[in-house]
């Protein structure tokens, strides 16, 4: 029978998301000052931050956050965002205007078995394109309602694109 796993390691994980073909690179914080990785999945870019860290164990944390961040352009309603948490169970949106983050926990706590960590990495990977197909289905809905002539189509960038304001009344779209 294969080790429990009790923690988690940045190196373990850039394994664990390696093993299973993502190309990952790791990264330092430069305000946090934490070690964190970087991968991009159906061409969305994503981070895996460490979580709480175990206590006398520098480098080992007992769970760790899978993270996207896409940049909105005019108004987005809440209620698409409570829809997706409503009808999804493991991956949630949160929306700080300009801002909408997808965010996955993914937590050892109490041991789990080997496999359950790339269970996760499938999870994670199957919510992303769900999500995806979900913003581009949504959005015209919202461009309709709205009256506007064309619908935005998502488009997603390894990293979200800060410099650029949302204004008020306009169509949404997400980058």
């Amino acid at each position: 029978m294969s080790e429990i796993i009790t923690k988690l390691t940045i190196e373990g994980l850039r394994d664990s998301f390696q093993n299973v073909g993502y190309r990952v690179e790791t990264l330092t914080d430069p305000v946090a000052n934490t070690t964190y990785l970087r991968s991009a999945t159906a061409g969305l870019g994503f981070e895996i931050r460490p979580g709480n860290q175990l206590v006398g164990e520098e480098q080992s944390f007992i769970d760790a956050m899978l993270v996207t961040t896409l940049q909105v352009q005019g108004e987005l309603p809440l209620d698409l965002v409570n829809r997706w948490n409503t009808t999804r169970r493991f991956g949630r949106l949160q929306f700080s205007q300009p801002f909408l983050m997808f965010c996955l926990d993914v937590s050892v706590a109490g041991g789990v078995a080997p496999n359950f960590v790339r269970a996760q990495i499938e999870v994670w990977d199957r919510l992303v394109q769900e999500l995806i197909a979900y913003l581009r289905e949504e959005l015209p809905k919202i461009v309709a309602r709205n009256g506007a002539a064309a619908a935005p189509q998502p488009s997603a960038p390894a990293q979200p694109a800060h410099e650029h304001a949302a204004e008020a009344g306009s169509v949404p779209t997400i980058q």
